[in-house]
């Protein structure tokens, strides 16, 4: 007898839950009356509150039609309340976020692995450091260099944690001093990037003359994996990689990033809501993209390779460095055609004759 008074009651709440049910899925499918004095008049809202509870639809329906509202702000697009792309946006960066990170994650991981494994690339044992120097980069060269860099990597930096920073950091940190952190890196960002207007076509002027593609920069790539063996193709000032670092990185991606930037920061250009979010896909593509391979670049730069980083720091490389790395640029240097010249030792600055002075290194067996 219980257990039949429970199945009726069961039955009689799922048929009144179907009903109500029923009567929702109508009244959302029920299309909105074209406005007439009869349905649009004040009566006519009282009437369709007290029938239809928080019935807002028409209100929304004509929001999002794209008609023109009434606001008391003058300028591009200030009487469109709702803009439909906005949530096609914000759907595409969720994937773009998340390949980005696993991107910049994998690199990180490649490197720390390649490392473990290979060890810092240097001239081979039986290659003897003469101890004579040539001035591999001017003053102006470095200045330029060290201007990008410094900028560069601040943004990059910056950028990781405006877009990671609340999946990843705010988990570890917290709310309080992630808050703080957010504040700093948007600063930072807003602030310091502009200065890439100056830095990329410094650089770009700096080195452009010897980033000329040559077969000699198929073969080194056909090659590559001779050149972390410590038998890589000859190549000139820069090599096919340094090279793809400058027409990708420099030229493109960190162009890229540059124009989409501004188009974000300064919203005064009279830009739509649609330009700066088509911008925003762009700059956080093209600064993945940029982050992954400019890793490789600052790994080769530092503790990847033996005495790049005082290349650059001093200027100067040692004679056998620059034949081991950079065979053809060397020879050109022996001949006289290079602009760069053997360093005269009266005439170098502290710091840079430690260049030359420590023997090549072996690698552990």
């Amino acid at each position: 007898m219980r257990y039949s008074i429970v199945r009726v009651a069961t039955l009689v709440v799922a048929a009144l839950w179907f009903a109500g049910a029923s009567v929702s899925y109508a009244q959302t499918q029920t299309p909105t009356p074209a406005p007439t004095p009869e349905n649009s008049s004040p009566a006519a809202e009282a009437q369709r509150q007290t029938s239809q509870p928080l019935n807002n639809a028409p209100i929304w329906r004509e929001v999002r039609s794209g008609a023109p509202q009434v606001t008391t702000v003058r300028g591009r697009e200030t009487n469109i309340l709702i803009q439909p792309q906005g949530e096609t946006w914000r759907a595409l960066r969720v994937p773009v976020v998340f390949w980005g990170g696993m991107l910049f994650a994998l690199s990180i991981l490649g490197l720390a692995v390649f490392y473990l494994i290979r060890g810092p690339l240097d001239v081979p044992p039986e290659e003897k450091r003469d101890g004579r120097l040539i001035e591999r980069f001017a003053p102006m060269d470095r200045y330029a260099h060290w201007l990008m860099a410094i900028t560069w990597v601040t943004l990059a930096i910056t950028g990781i944690i405006l877009s990671l920073g609340k999946s990843v950091l705010l988990p570890l940190i917290g709310y309080t001093l992630f808050s703080w952190l957010a504040i700093l890196a948007k600063n930072l960002h807003n602030f310091v990037g502009p200065i890439l207007i100056v830095a990329i076509p410094f650089l770009a002027f700096r080195f452009v003359r010897d980033n000329g593609i040559g077969a000699d920069d198929v073969k080194w790539f056909l090659n590559l994996k001779g050149y972390f063996k410590g038998h890589e193709h000859p190549s000139g000032r820069f090599n096919a990689g340094e090279k793809v670092v400058f027409w990708i990185v420099l030229v493109i991606l960190s162009t890229l990033l540059l124009v989409s930037g501004l188009v974000l920061v300064f919203p005064n250009f009279d830009q739509t809501r649609y330009t700066m979010q088509a911008a925003n896909v762009v700059h956080m593509v093209a600064a993945y993209i940029a982050i992954a391979l400019a890793l490789v670049h600052i790994y080769l730069g530092t503790i990847g390779m033996i005495d790049a980083y005082r290349a650059m720091r001093y200027g100067y490389v040692d004679e056998s460095w620059a034949r081991h790395h950079h065979l053809r640029w060397y020879e050109e240097v022996v001949a006289g055609r290079a602009r760069q010249k053997f360093a005269d030792p009266s005439a170098l600055p502290p710091g840079a004759a430690e260049v030359g002075t420590r023997p090549a290194r072996t690698r552990p067996a």
